[in-house]
């Protein structure tokens, strides 16, 4: 399928479907990464292990990943529009509950209903980006999307730090549930309503557009899983992509508190430079996407050549230890951000009766990656610790056994068969 942005929908207002979108999708990300600024203050009020740490960040993704399945049939049936308001009426509600949560385990469901309520602030504008926008629109738009959700971590960091001593956490996440209201206010009145969408789509295949809706129905979720472009970048979704997303949500910040020695002011300053970092990173992207793909480049070829260099940085981090700081581990969430080009060419290797179906499962792959690497590394942390090993041991241990999983899902990678997955790709997309 091949759909045109100008043809479809204006520039300008293109744009304020945008931004309408990445407003939404700001506060998704920064309630994804305000446990690593908060951990400090969670460990000492709550008595929080490290791995009851990774349990609370991670039952954000828990509560996400859930969503996903379901999600993507929702999108494809009732459209974008009316799917992420009725989630983001759940996110309210959710960060509501979080901020009148007075034990761990109310703090544990509330923390998961928020993952619930924001697991459609991404698929629900790609899902929208796939029907009106031409394929290089759409990787602009998915690399912008993501540079947003940096924004929306950088706003995890120092400006919280800032506003903790004024409002208190609790008074935080009833900003934030003011925040994501306004964002619902936004789409409802912006962005197209979901039979203007779904005619875009249909006006572009307009002799297949039958057959196309009979298949999706008929396929399903079925095609997806099976599907080679699928198969070959599910593993580095899951270890990779959802190992970045793991870090840089939680666990570099008690890297650079207990390994480096930061303080927590220090340690949110060096998060805001990694989140930063990451701002302009997909900035690049969305800039250097369209011309990249012109000169015949793909998401294969980028990832093959851009990986392993976030392999090695990740290996001389852990060479480095406490000489790791804020810069190794922003280079390291730079360098993954080539893996970020495979959820848009999973998008793309699906007709569009597919489309929502495909992004949320391979959204499920990731986000199920961050929460098992999330409390998956804090019961490793505490198991070394407990085995007799010291604090920059334990560490090492847990993200070492990061980098091995990540190099495996990239070995997987490189031993699938190229002309399979583009031979299936091309299929899928003419189908």
């Amino acid at each position: 399928m091949s759909t045109d942005a100008t043809a479809s929908t204006s520039t300008r207002a293109a744009v304020a479907i945008f931004l309408a979108f990445a407003f939404a999708y700001f506060f998704s990300a920064l309630l994804r990464a305000i446990t690593a600024t908060l951990a400090p203050v969670f460990s000492s009020e709550l008595g929080l292990a490290a791995a009851d740490l990774g349990l609370l960040a991670g039952a954000y993704f828990l509560g996400f990943a859930a969503t996903q399945l379901p999600l993507g049939g929702a999108l494809d049936r009732f459209g974008p529009k009316r799917v992420l308001l009725a989630f983001l009426a759940v996110a309210v509600i959710g960060t509501g509950a979080f901020a009148l949560a007075r034990d761990f385990g109310s703090l544990i469901v509330a923390r998961a209903l928020i993952g619930v309520g924001v697991s459609a602030c991404l698929m629900a504008p790609m899902t929208a980006y796939r029907l009106l926008f031409s394929a290089h629109g759409q990787m602009r738009a998915s690399s912008w999307m993501l540079m947003t959700g940096s924004l929306g971590m950088l706003a995890s960091t120092l400006p919280v730090q800032w506003l903790l001593p004024l409002l208190g956490w609790r008074g935080l996440f009833w900003l934030l549930a003011a925040g994501i209201a306004l964002a619902m206010a936004l789409i409802a009145w912006i962005a197209p309503h979901d039979r203007a969408v779904a005619g875009a789509a249909a006006a572009a295949t307009v002799p297949q557009a039958a057959t196309a809706r009979g298949a999706g129905r008929a396929a399903g979720y079925a095609a997806v899983f099976r599907h080679p472009t699928f198969v070959r970048f599910a593993p580095m979704g899951f270890f990779h992509y959802g190992g970045m997303v793991a870090l840089q949500a939680l666990w570099i910040g008690p890297w650079l508190t207990n390994v480096c020695g930061w303080s927590a002011a220090e340690a949110a300053g060096g998060l805001f430079a990694v989140n930063a970092s990451m701002l302009l990173a997909f900035l690049t992207w969305g800039a250097v996407l369209p011309r990249l793909y012109a000169r015949g480049h793909t998401a294969q070829s980028l990832v093959r050549g851009g990986l392993p260099i976030s392999l090695g940085v990740i290996g001389l981090a852990l060479l480095l230890g406490p000489a790791a700081t804020a810069w190794a581990w922003a280079l390291f969430c730079v360098s993954s951000t080539f893996v970020s080009v495979t959820q848009p060419a999973v998008g793309q290797a699906f007709p569009a009766s597919l489309a929502g179906r495909a992004l949320s499962a391979f959204n499920l792959v990731i986000f199920a990656g961050v929460f098992a690497v999330q409390w998956g590394m804090g019961l490793v942390i505490d198991l070394l610790r407990a085995a007799g090993h010291d604090t920059l041991a334990a560490y090492r241990g847990a993200f070492g056994l990061l980098a091995l999983c990540c190099a495996a899902s990239y070995l997987w990678f490189l031993l699938r068969d190229d002309a399979e997955v583009t031979r299936s790709s091309v299929a899928a997309r003419d189908a």
